[in-house]
């Protein structure tokens, strides 16, 4: 189990959610010694301090570790025999803009809707439309990049509606071979744009 080296940040999660930053000072592979760096709001009692978690982030993801908890100072705490609690996987993708007819499954109205893409990500979509897409709702889609190429599929669920009523949409479920398609058809669209942005004179065109 990887655990944070001194000087990295963390946070400490308290029972209720509350978080503080937080600097490691020591890690020797089997305990990690962390200072805080606000005093929390309510003294950390002995009962809560083994429902304390420490948060901090790795390449793969953010990662929660708990164990027994040590108050050496009233700033300096001691996690021994340490768990993960959770190991949250997070991608970060390149968004570029991009417009290609999205047809999307919705149970309420006319069944299969045709929409299109503003842009695209290998974690997402910003749709278009419809307006009638609340906040939460599961959505199959079928994604068409280029003509006489099979569409990308998937499921999505609509995260957030922006200013001008765009729906943005995040994978919940889609092939790895599916998802690869979408991220080599982003980086064909970023190559594309640098030769133009090239032949306009440079990053800024002329």
């Amino acid at each position: 189990m990887t655990l944070p080296s001194p000087s990295d940040a963390v946070t400490i999660v308290g029972p209720r959610g509350e978080r503080i930053p937080a600097r490691v000072v020591d890690s020797d592979g089997d305990s990690v010694d962390v200072a805080l760096m606000f005093r929390p709001a309510r003294p950390l009692r002995q009962d809560l301090l083994k429902q304390l978690t420490m948060e901090f982030t790795l390449p793969r993801g953010r990662v929660r570790l708990q164990g027994d908890v040590q108050l050496e100072d009233r700033d300096l705490l001691h996690f021994a025999d340490l768990r993960p609690v959770e190991l949250r996987q997070e991608r970060e993708y390149v968004r570029v803009p991009s417009s290609r007819p999205v047809t999307i499954s919705i149970d309420h109205g006319p069944g299969k809707v045709l929409t299109y893409s503003v842009d695209l990500s290998g974690g997402g979509i910003l749709l278009a439309g419809p307006s009638t897409l609340q906040i939460g709702e599961r959505i199959p889609f079928e994604l068409t990049t280029d003509k006489g190429e099979a569409p990308i599929r998937g499921v999505g669920v609509v995260v957030r509606v922006d200013s001008e009523s765009r729906r943005a949409i995040r994978f919940e479920r889609i092939s790895e071979v599916d998802r690869r398609r979408l991220v080599r058809f982003i980086f064909e669209c970023m190559r594309v744009e640098r030769q133009r942005q090239l032949l306009r004179g440079g990053p800024g065109g002329s």
